[in-house]
């Protein structure tokens, strides 16, 4: 068999600088190098001695990169209705030469490095399109008339076509890094504040400082972590804390409160959906567990979890993929994962509300957090602590505690935990700056409002119930009075508020509706 020897074939010289320009459209380059390599590129067709490349945006000319050109030049914006050589640029379709003697300025005379005062004798112009789309314009310009005489039209507009789709693809290029700069900042900023709010996690106690230990102790590993606790003892700062100690804390943190996730579209929000899945989406969405992947997922009240989205949830833990509803592809997700209750999920599963096999998935490294009664050396701590933050907030110059407030304080029972101190003393502090015409504000007892409220921290609404009226009348009244008493008591979790009064959450969110309780 005769051997068959094959040779690259090089492309002609005039075809050089083209199919640099066309390789650099699909080259990882940043968007000044992308300018430049194009304007060297069509010196190597076009003998200019300044060249400008212009976008077209809002109606300006606005210069991206220059060869030749004085740095004033490049720092200008240029209207067209000014400047009747860039208006004709721009409204041809077709490449534009000026002769030596055209009576239209020329925007860079007196504009080319080392000829102040020497006009520009040859001009030509590319109106730079994508489509029909003006995206910009490309000049240049040469001392000598005659330097772009020979020019091929044909080889002109090639140029202008391709650095059009050039340009077009820088443009779109930025946009993507401006909008990934902005989300990559949004995600920083508000893990930033997340940190922040960790400083609410107060205490000094056996129970608090053991709880410290566990956090420390899990969060360098990969392992799921199940967080226990009444409502308000800050089950949500333990996961962000277990995240932010951990080897992901530099990726995101996605909290889900499974209580308040209609249960038909909760697998919708876990696994995301495809374009058509059902009726209203429009278009696919990427579900939490997706955000989440390579950091942490915090599913809290995860005993509200209908017993349906709890095998979904399992699957998922045993096998890393996330199938989004209405597709057929799995999707492999690396993710830590946090769940958080107030209820007692061993109980859970032995009366059939939980699955045993996700709760033992989960419950991986529990995590119980004390209630403050349990720890009641830590409610100075909190006192303070919440007192310093009520004075920046409200912007007082001092605040002071006096000893028969934090009596008070250390004696209350705290059903709300921590987040019921912390809106007290934020409430007790705003009504003690009004009555404190000095720079110190006093924080005493009668500011707490709690002597006659022994079991909460909240007004009761018993004096709006009506005297007179009929029994459906007042009926409506006094059910409108537990629901709120039960919100108050629950205000961060519905299924919570809705199972204290012995309703299902769906009845309870529809006796809301019914009596205007939003």
């Amino acid at each position: 068999m005769k051997k068959v020897t094959i040779s690259p074939v090089e492309p002609t010289q005039p075809l050089k600088p083209l199919l640099q320009i066309a390789r650099d459209l699909t080259a990882g380059l940043g968007s000044e190098n992308r300018y430049q390599r194009l304007l060297d590129a069509t010196r190597d067709l076009v003998p200019y001695d300044a060249a400008c490349l212009l976008r077209f945006e809002d109606n300006l000319l606005i210069p991206l990169a220059g060869v030749g050109l004085k740095e004033s030049a490049l720092k200008g914006q240029y209207h067209p209705d000014h400047h009747p050589r860039l208006k004709a640029i721009i409204e041809s379709h077709l490449p534009v030469s000026f002769p030596g003697d055209s009576k239209l300025p020329d925007p860079f005379d007196g504009q080319v490095i080392g000829l102040d005062a020497l006009p520009i004798h040859a001009c030509i112009g590319l109106p730079l399109r994508d489509g029909h789309q003006l995206v910009g314009a490309l000049t240049a310009d040469a001392i000598n008339p005659g330097a772009f005489d020979h020019l091929d039209p044909t080889l002109l507009e090639t140029l202008a076509a391709l650095a059009g789709a050039a340009l077009k693809t820088s443009s779109l290029i930025e946009s993507v890094e401006r909008l990934a700069n902005h989300r990559e900042e949004v995600v920083r900023n508000v893990m930033e504040d997340r940190v922040a709010r960790t400083g609410d996690l107060v205490g000094s106690s056996v129970g608090h400082q053991s709880m410290v230990q566990q956090i420390n102790t899990v969060a360098k590993t990969d392992l799921p972590v199940l967080v226990t606790g009444e409502t308000g003892v800050g089950k949500e700062l333990v996961a962000q804390l277990v995240h932010r100690n951990s080897t992901r804390s530099g990726e995101p943190f996605i909290e889900v409160n499974c209580g308040a996730l209609p249960e038909n579209l909760a697998e919708s929000e876990f696994f995301g959906h495809s374009s058509g899945a059902f009726t209203g989406a429009v278009k696919a969405r990427a579900g939490k567990f997706e955000v989440a992947d390579g950091g942490t997922i915090f599913l809290d009240e995860i005993g509200e979890l209908p017993l349906s989205l709890q095998a979904s949830l399992l699957r998922v833990l045993q096998s890393g993929e996330i199938q989004r509803v209405g597709s057929d592809t799995p999707h492999r997700v690396d993710v830590r994962l946090v769940a958080a209750t107030n209820r007692n999920l061993e109980k859970e599963v032995a009366e059939g509300r939980f699955r045993s096999d996700l709760f033992h998935r989960l419950a991986g490294f529990p995590i119980e957090i004390p209630p403050l009664r349990k720890r009641r050396e830590d409610i100075p701590l909190l006192t303070h602590h919440f007192a310093e933050k009520a004075r920046k907030k409200f912007n007082l110059v001092s605040v002071r505690i006096s000893d028969e407030a934090l009596d008070t304080l250390t004696r209350a029972p705290w059903p709300g935990n921590v987040r019921e101190i912390g809106n007290v003393i934020q409430r007790a502090t705003l009504m003690a700056s009004t009555q404190s015409p000095g720079d110190v504000t006093e924080l005493k007892a009668e500011h707490l409002g709690l002597q006659s409220q022994q079991h909460h921290s909240f007004p009761s609404s018993f004096g709006l119930i009506p005297t007179h009226g009929n029994l459906k009348d007042r009926l409506e009244a006094f059910k409108r009075h537990l629901i709120l008493e039960s919100i108050q008591e629950h205000p961060e979790n519905m299924a919570a508020a809705a199972r204290f009064l012995g309703l299902h959450r769906s009845n309870f969110h529809q006796l809301c509706q019914r009596l205007n309780i939003s």
